[in-house]
């Protein structure tokens, strides 16, 4: 599985616990997955790198299930 780079901003969806997703700037939804809590803020401006699971279904089905490697937050 090779990695991909993604930037967007940080959103919480759904109800109760809820799930972190980043939605980029063409309006992709990515449902983060092993997401650190320093990257679970709102309205977060971050770059993302991971790996897109396709063999991941979730609760939420926002959209392609990204498995956080690294990130870093942006101004």
């Amino acid at each position: 599985m090779s990695s991909i780079t993604v930037t967007g901003t940080v959103e919480k969806k759904g109800f109760g616990t809820g799930t972190w997703a980043l939605v980029t700037e063409t309006g992709e939804t990515y449902e983060l997955k092993d997401a650190p809590t320093q990257l679970c803020q709102s309205d977060l401006k971050a770059s993302v790198t991971g790996v897109v699971r396709d063999d991941v279904m979730t609760i939420a089905m926002i959209g392609p299930v990204l498995e956080v490697q690294s990130f870093e937050i942006l101004e």
